[in-house]
């Protein structure tokens, strides 16, 4: 009985599952019958590969042919099987040697004349191959570069289906892949200058912070005190990506279709800015049969900057609750359940008021009552807030305040030397950890590996017993401190840094 065997990837959120093509020639009445949890995309892969077999210049065995892809208790979806099952049938048929087969991993999507088309999520899909002991992937042209990135990887790059039967039969070696080069880091200088933000010396500390210790932020402030400005160019201040993590979120964008072509290596953190329309499952991911990764995923290791909080969704808002916690995110279907890393900072920019009228001299003047101001800012409940490390209040600067701020304004080459500077530090600290950065570092874990004297915390002490702070806000109190003390070169916060860590989580703080 004819019968061979090729080696696929699926890909469930960002993790690959090595799946077994196999393909069975019978006597009986001409037809393809395919099994193994199959969805509508993979049905419709019969015609596909039929119709590039043939348009290849091969014949199409006219046979009962049944295709089972294992483990057949998982979901398969996507098209990117198309390539492994072309090449079982063809082995089955003695068209290629069913040997060439074993040892290599097939990925690739089939046009009808025969061409290979790219596909999504292949990183994952060659990270798994690796990692199950195969080193020989097959994959489209389009996709070489990015498969390149995967250590120990022997990609064979293809363009049309007739180079993947030659490639088989030994007749041509494909062309190795050149390394994909870096993004270029000029895409933060786009998004400005630290320095452009002048009058806000307690923003620009705020975003200093954040960027040092990975803390989330919330600004509120009226129009034109800088508040976007400042979030915009909170990227530009952190480091670039290790290797490790490059992969990570490379992974996430390749699965989101998001990845560029001409750049596959994510190198510098994400930033996403969503509309204040976006829905929770832009948000978190969405999908029924194949499940893609949201901003939040695509924002994991940089920034998701929601301006205008307040004119979000609760849903919306809510559903960030649980990833600020847990650094991923779970999104459960009926067929599948999809896990995306979300390890983001999460800036929020809010207005006072719905009428975004500043008071005072400068501006028209609010005229919103009290009510209107309570609700419209309980848009953001307080278990989200309770979660955000640092939470200022910002005014519009005065003309005199932004020329005499001008001058001392620093650029985002100096605060970002600072920055990483104060995250080596951190990092020498943390070495053996699971965390990598302050705000990652639960606070039981901060006063039992790395206590402080009575005389340092006292200050935060006095707010918890006050009332100001939840036990949450006491942590993220203790950690914005340690995040202080790495900014100014100290083995370990003092009053001091208690002292700016509560100006910086609570707004009006006066001990």
């Amino acid at each position: 009985m004819p019968l061979a065997r090729s080696r696929a990837v699926a890909v469930v959120g960002v993790e690959g599952h090595l799946v077994e093509v196999e393909a069975d020639l019978a006597l009986g009445i001409p037809r393809l019958t395919l099994i193994g949890l199959p969805d509508a995309s993979l049905h419709e892969a019969r015609d596909r590969i039929r119709a590039a077999v043939v348009n290849s210049g091969e014949d199409w065995p006219n046979r009962r042919i049944t295709l089972g892809l294992f483990p057949a208790t998982l979901p398969k979806t996507g098209s990117g099987f198309d390539l492994a099952m072309a090449v079982a049938v063809l082995g089955a048929a003695a068209v290629v040697p069913g040997a060439a087969l074993l040892g290599r991993v097939f990925i690739g999507e089939l046009a009808l004349d025969g061409r290979v088309r790219e596909v999504r999520g292949v990183l994952p899909a060659v990270l798994r191959a690796v990692t199950a002991g195969i080193e020989r992937v097959v994959v489209p042209t389009a996709n070489a570069a990015e498969a390149a990135l995967v250590p120990g990887a022997l990609i064979e790059p293809v363009a049309t289906l007739a180079g993947v039967l030659a490639l088989l039969r030994g007749e041509q070696t494909p062309a190795v892949p050149v390394p994909p080069p870096a993004r270029p880091a000029s895409e933060d200088a786009t998004r400005g200058d630290l320095a452009d933000v002048a009058g806000q010396s307690r923003g620009r500390l705020a975003v200093e912070v954040a960027a040092a210790g990975g803390h989330h932020l919330y600004m509120q402030g009226p129009p034109g005190s800088g508040k976007t400005m400042l979030a915009e160019r909170l990227p530009g201040l952190l480091p670039a990506l290790t290797r490790e993590a490059s992969l990570e979120v490379t992974a996430v964008h390749s699965v989101a279709g998001v990845l560029p072509a001409d750049c596959p290596m994510v190198t510098r953190p994400p930033f996403r800015s969503p509309h204040h329309s976006a829905t929770p499952a832009a948000l978190i991911g969405s999908g029924s049969a194949v499940v893609r990764p949201g901003l939040a995923s695509q924002a994991h290791r940089g920034v998701l900057l929601l301006d205008e909080a307040p004119e979000f969704s609760r849903p919306a808002l809510d559903a960030l609750r649980q990833p600020l916690e847990s650094g991923a995110i779970e999104v459960a279907r009926a067929r599948v359940v999809a896990r995306f890393p979300a390890r983001f900072q999460l800036v929020l920019a809010a207005n006072p008021c719905p009428c975004s009228k500043a008071r005072g001299p400068r501006g028209t003047g609010c005229e919103c009552p009290s009510l209107v101001r309570r609700r419209y800012l309980a848009r953001l409940s307080g278990p989200l807030l309770d979660r955000i490390d640092i939470q200022v209040a910002l005014n519009a600067p005065s003309r005199a305040e932004l020329r005499a701020d001008a001058e001392r304004c620093e650029s985002s080459t100096a605060v970002a030397a600072r920055v990483a500077q104060a995250r080596r530090l951190a990092s020498i600290r943390l070495a053996g950890t699971p965390w990598r950065a302050n705000a990652e570092v639960p606070g039981p874990a901060l006063r039992r590996h790395w206590p402080l004297p009575a005389k340092a915390t006292a200050l935060a002490e006095r707010a918890f017993e006050r009332g100001m702070l939840t036990a949450r806000g006491l942590d993220r109190v203790l950690r914005l401190a340690w995040t202080l003390a790495d900014l100014a070169g100290r083995p370990a916060p003092g009053p001091d840094q208690f002292g700016v860590a509560l100006e910086l989580r609570l707004p009006g703080w006066a001990a």
